[in-house]
């Protein structure tokens, strides 16, 4: 197995990550920080790593986005482009993590190339990251759809779809596809949220989105099917 640096790795989808695969290499934040080439740099001469998963960002909540628009562009954009400029001198792939919210979500079933427009600061950030990515050939950019199990909210969208799989099952589809490159949409089944949480979690409750939530954000998953047959 090729050596892997994975940053961010005491976040949530990290912590699941380290469940799975005990052989990468794991970067607390503290330990690789994305906002210092030096950290960077340092990180790269002392493991010199073939992969780097990039896990480390901001995600949640959506509106600290909104909010603080510095913190969504230093961790999300420029954290990805030090990353990216490392990676290219080291000349290791750079595997990121990016989401199905860079879609428009206005009529569902988006394939790798399809055209974008992020509906959120979180998916703008998200969609910086993809640039710098994609100007460096050795990469792979995962748009991904998932979520915590069990699912941590008491309501869900019964007019919204999407391709929502719980981390662990997202974990496992990733370490299936590191040799990949280019893009991949990486999800579950296309099905409304209330759908895909009430199977785990019996006293949700409906609600319906009124335009807050875009409600085809689900992507079609035909290239990762072809990848993983």
């Amino acid at each position: 197995m090729p050596k892997i640096i994975v940053t961010g790795s005491d976040g949530r989808f990290g912590k699941i990550l380290q469940k799975i695969n005990k052989k990468m290499i794991f970067r607390s934040k503290k330990q690789l920080n994305i906002l210092s080439q030096k950290s960077i740099s340092k990180n790269f001469k002392k493991y010199k790593p073939n992969y780097i998963l990039h896990l480390a960002g901001l995600s949640r909540p959506m509106k600290i986005h909104e909010k603080d628009i510095n913190k969504s562009i230093d961790l999300n954009i420029i954290g990805t482009c030090n990353l990216v400029k490392e990676a290219s001198k080291f000349r290791a792939k750079i595997i990121y993590i990016s989401t199905s919210y860079v879609y428009p979500g206005n009529r569902g079933n988006y394939n790798e190339e399809d055209a974008l427009k992020p509906w959120n600061n979180y998916s703008w950030s998200k969609l910086g990251g993809e640039c710098a990515v994609q100007m460096y050939k050795n990469s792979l950019i995962i748009r991904l759809c998932m979520t915590e199990k069990p699912f941590v909210h008491s309501k869900a969208y019964a007019n919204v779809k999407s391709n929502f799989i719980y981390q662990e099952d997202a974990a496992k589809l990733i370490i299936r596809i590191l040799n990949k490159k280019g893009i991949i949409n990486v999800g579950g089944p296309s099905q409304t949220i209330y759908k895909f949480a009430k199977k785990n979690k019996k006293n949700l409750k409906k609600i319906f989105s009124n335009g807050e939530f875009p409600k085809r954000t689900d992507m079609n998953l035909k290239k990762l099917k072809r990848i993983l047959s």
